[in-house]
């Protein structure tokens, strides 16, 4: 079964820039997680890496590639990576239809 996930616009846009402005590999992509822990009981975890694994399902949008392990997807299928930026915060949001609640810095969730 193939689950979704969407990359906005804003978060697409902020993935390229990052990889510029820190002189990444030009084929970094953004790894998504999902790690026991945090306040809510699953905590997301983001870091770049260049190494596809057998088990990751590759997302694109706009040039920006966020990979995700097929673990990981069961609890992210239908969610939609944001990057939001307002006077007070610079931060990627997952906005994810599964999660029964988050905590308040939004880096946990439970299901």
């Amino acid at each position: 079964m193939t689950q979704n996930f969407d990359i906005t616009e804003a978060a697409s846009k902020r993935l390229k820039e990052i990889i510029e402005i820190d002189k990444l590999d030009p084929t970094s992509m953004l790894r998504l997680s999902i790690l026991g822990g945090g306040c809510s009981g699953f905590q997301y975890n983001m870091d770049f890496d260049t190494t596809k694994n057998s088990d990751d399902h590759v997302f694109e949008k706009d040039g920006a590639v966020v990979v995700i392990d097929e673990t990981s997807l069961d609890l992210l299928g239908g969610s939609q990576l944001n990057f939001i930026e307002n006077l007070t915060t610079k931060q990627f949001i997952v906005e994810n239809p599964n999660a029964s609640s988050s905590c308040g810095c939004g880096s946990s969730f439970a299901v």
